[in-house]
């Protein structure tokens, strides 16, 4: 058997992504795990309006989750910028951005370590502290799954599993990548500025 022969029917990287099931299974798990945090931050939502701001444990302060959530949307257009580069066949392009999303989700997960560690609460403090640790966890255990799928395509990408026409893995990454920054932003929203609205 071929070289090629070998690459085109053993490796784990497929064509066209739509087309391919592990393109329609990351859609379903995106589906699962969608519901997952909409019953989390329903829960923070039914607390706020049952007891309203005297439920918040501590007045929520961006100086780190704002950097942090700019960090993570820069980590999505890399990630955008390098699987445009693997759809054009641009190898250094498509590896750039894959290490860049894997350098960025990392530091995000490192920062948002740093800031629980500054919380004057804690999971088993109050509903607060349960909501706040459970749904900012859930999510940073979902960045870090990203970043290993990142880190696993780039890997594959450096021994050049990828070509203009094979490339459904870095796709079906990018799309859980760029779902884990969404579901960021409504975290983001919910525990850092509804604090401070009305």
């Amino acid at each position: 058997m071929s070289e090629a022969a070998f690459r085109e029917r053993n490796l784990p990287v497929g064509s066209i992504a739509h087309k391919s099931f592990g393109w329609w299974g990351m859609m379903t798990l995106i589906m699962t795990e969608a519901s997952l945090f909409a019953y989390l931050l329903f829960a923070y939502y039914y607390f706020m309006v049952q007891y309203g701001r005297e439920w918040i444990s501590e007045t929520p302060t961006v100086n780190l989750s704002l950097p942090n959530t700019a960090i993570l949307l820069l980590s999505s257009v890399f990630v955008w910028w390098g699987e445009k580069g693997a759809k054009k066949g641009r190898q250094g392009q498509q590896a750039s951005g894959l290490a860049s999303g894997v350098v960025l989700g990392t530091i995000f997960i490192a920062i948002q370590v740093l800031e629980w560690r500054q919380k004057a609460f804690t999971l088993a403090s109050s509903s607060y502290g349960s909501s706040f640790f459970v749904t900012t966890g859930f999510h940073m255990a979902h960045v870090a799954a990203g970043v290993l799928m990142l880190a696993a395509v780039f890997a594959w990408s450096l021994l050049g599993y990828f070509d203009a026409r094979r490339n459904a893995a870095i796709s079906i990454a990018a799309v859980y990548w760029h779902f884990v920054d969404l579901v960021w932003l409504a975290i983001f929203f919910t525990f850092y500025i509804t604090p401070h609205m009305g």
